[in-house]
């Protein structure tokens, strides 16, 4: 018996909502390994992260996409939309992720994006910070007025409340076919890429708001002997004062960022990471433009 008669389904899910809903929280939470950076800052998420969870006779292709941003003049921000609607185009499922008890012009214009031919399932994170679950209710209503949903799912991402709920749903709208993906993959994305990611993470996690998102993360090298991975990445900033603020008193600061980075690393890659990071000013490669093409920035 083929996997199509035996009613295998596997299909792209979006995750899409205005910045710091849980997004990246949701899918990680969702495939069970960190795939997609996490931070408080807005805009962490900068590109289409893809995740994989195959079970149950369902492979789901999910696509953890960038916040919608609604200053458009910022063209860092231009590209984060188009990035979010050719994703809901392309996708079989919509997660629409909304913050519980919250909804602004922000939630309205990710609304407003919304097509009107793929599924799209209104998912309420963060319901456990509700104090007064008697709120819900009405909340969920008038937000479900402003769109024809499939569905609506209260979760909570971190406590890992109504996530099989939410799977159930989604699988009802992906379509009957074959897995795109290998069985025990996670993600689409390379070793490289997530090492750069997880490095970003903690260095908007441990610098926050006094770094601005000019900030590039590059692989210099990454090596594999074996079960151990060599990883030297270079932290490019603007000014030397942004160094300084990478590097802390001491070093303190560029080391718990070393630290954070390689134990993550270990986590998803399943094996010891020797990790080395420099910080780097921009304005020092800015005679070598082969150079900076070469290391990804442009």
């Amino acid at each position: 018996m083929s996997q199509n008669e035996s009613q295998f389904r596997c299909g792209y899910v979006a995750i899409v909502g205005r910045p710091n809903v849980g997004k990246s929280t949701l899918m990680n939470t969702l495939i069970g390994a960190k795939v997609s950076i996490t931070s408080r800052k807005a805009q962490t998420t900068r590109h289409r992260i893809t995740g994989i969870q195959t079970k149950d006779q369902t492979q789901f292709v999910y696509v953890d996409t960038p916040g919608f941003q609604t200053r458009h003049s910022n063209p860092l921000n231009r590209t984060l939309n188009r990035t979010v609607t050719n994703t809901l185009t392309a996708s079989d499922v919509i997660l629409c992720v909304i913050e519980a008890g919250t909804f602004g012009q922000a939630d309205q214009q990710v609304i407003d994006l919304l097509p009107k031919n793929v599924p799209v399932i209104l998912v309420i994170n963060k319901s456990d910070r509700v104090k007064d679950k008697a709120i819900l209710m009405p909340f969920a209503q008038k937000v479900m007025s402003l769109f024809p949903f499939v569905a609506v799912v209260p979760v909570s991402a971190t406590l890992k409340f109504q996530l099989e709920n939410l799977e159930n749903e989604t699988r009802k709208y992906l379509p009957l076919g074959d897995p795109i993906f290998g069985e025990e993959d996670i993600t689409d994305r390379s070793e490289k890429f997530l090492a750069t990611e997880i490095v970003r993470e903690k260095l908007f996690r441990f610098v926050g708001d006094e770094l601005p998102y000019t900030s590039t993360v590059l692989i210099e090298k990454f090596e594999q002997e074996g079960n151990l991975r060599r990883v030297f990445i270079a932290i490019l900033v603007d000014r030397d004062g942004h160094k300084s603020m990478v590097i802390g008193n001491k070093g303190a600061r560029l080391k718990d960022i070393s630290t954070q980075s390689r134990q993550d690393m270990e986590k998803l890659f399943g094996g010891p990471v020797y990790l080395e990071i420099w910080v780097k000013v921009k304005s020092g490669w800015a005679d070598n433009e082969a150079g900076l093409r070469a290391y990804g920035y442009e």
